[in-house]
């Protein structure tokens, strides 16, 4: 188990930022300081050949760039959209910026994935590890309240990544953290991933309106488009005429994950079971990718925005299809719908939430 540091540039106004690199086992990843992004992901396929599996850039002038699509970042404070970028809150109505046509995505601009976040080396004999940590004051974003927050990214000898979230506030307020990397098992830059097996353990979603905003309907999965209950070709029906694949062009869409325990905030997560969410796998590298939480949704989004325009780690060009997010986390807009499982953080509370991302092959 190794963890080591290196410079990797500073940001436009001058702030240095560190590239870590963690390695366990036949696993290594590199993260950045600026936006807890992990950078590349290194694990062997079921041949021994072993390739970064998450797409990224080779330098910090792309995740610095507007055009970044949230290559590996954390998110925050909250994850996904938010209707027209308000929300109301004892009784307090909040206005964010937008930064996505009507409404507010990933925080808004100048989020957590453009923060540069304090990093600590928290590695034991066993894994490799990095706490990494980030005050956001009260007003910041919009957001009500002075949110503490800290993230620990795990890796142990089984090719286990655990991202483990921490938060905290001095004022009621909303949080809903994520990581934004996208997968693509047969190895960054080896095209698309409309042939990987995506099976996800939900049966519903909540169906949402041109905007990506939900309607507020959890709807069931069976006989749509969005029924990954089995082992499904990520581009068997991703071209289908259903008007929420129009709208997303493509998969854009929180699922309601089917939980023994149902994952909603009752002031902590801690005591949320991990339970499995997704199993992703590649027939030609053999590669699978299981992933379990805490959290009550998962994002499944299937690169659709991708254009040809970003170049990557690998050199090559990014294009529509070319890698996959899945993102675990509460339902998107949760402070507008009241139906949804509670965003809400208040003062002795504390937001924690687990999930793993368990490579094989």
């Amino acid at each position: 188990m190794t963890a080591t540091v290196e410079p990797f540039g500073n940001t436009p106004d001058g702030t240095p930022v560190e590239r870590w690199t963690l390695a366990n086992g036949d696993v290594t990843m590199k993260v950045l300081s600026y936006g807890g992004v992990i950078q590349t992901l290194e694990a062997p396929d079921a041949f021994g050949r072993t390739e970064n599996v998450v797409l990224g850039f080779p330098d910090l002038e792309g995740y610095v760039s507007a055009d970044d699509p949230y290559f590996g970042s954390l998110i925050g404070r909250f994850g996904n959209r938010i209707a027209e970028g308000h929300f109301t809150l004892d009784g307090e109505t909040y206005q964010l910026p937008l930064n996505d046509g009507p409404n507010t995505l990933h925080g808004g601009p100048g989020g957590f994935s453009e923060r540069v976040w304090t990093i600590t080396d928290v590695s034991d004999d066993d894994v490799a590890a990095l706490r990494l940590e980030l005050v956001s004051e009260a007003g910041d974003q919009g957001f009500p309240g002075t949110l503490t927050t800290a993230v620990t990214y795990t890796l142990d000898a089984e090719a286990r990544l655990t991202v483990h979230y921490e938060a905290t506030t001095d004022a009621p307020t909303v949080v809903n953290l994520t990581q934004h990397t996208y997968w693509n098992l047969a190895g960054e830059g080896s095209g698309d991933v409309y042939d990987h097996l995506l099976q996800l353990n939900a049966s519903g979603f909540t169906p949402v309106d041109e905007t990506l905003i939900p309607t507020g309907e959890i709807a069931p999965v069976e006989g749509t488009p969005f029924d990954f209950r089995e082992p499904t070709a990520i581009g068997e029906r991703i071209r289908v005429a259903d008007q929420q694949v129009l709208y997303g062009q493509g998969y854009d869409h929180n699922w309601a994950l089917d939980r023994e325990d149902d994952g909603a905030r009752e002031g902590s997560d801690s005591e949320d079971a991990l339970e499995q969410a997704a199993v992703l796998h590649d027939p030609e590298s053999g590669r699978t990718l299981r992933i379990l939480t805490t959290e009550p949704g998962i994002q499944f989004y299937s690169g659709n925005f991708l254009d040809g325009t970003l170049v990557g780690t690998g050199g090559g060009v990014y294009r529509q299809g070319d890698g996959l997010a899945l993102e675990t986390q509460h339902f998107p807009d949760s402070p507008n719908q009241p139906d949804f499982p509670s965003t809400e953080l208040r003062p002795g509370e504390t937001y924690d939430s687990t999930t793993v991302f368990e490579l094989g092959s």
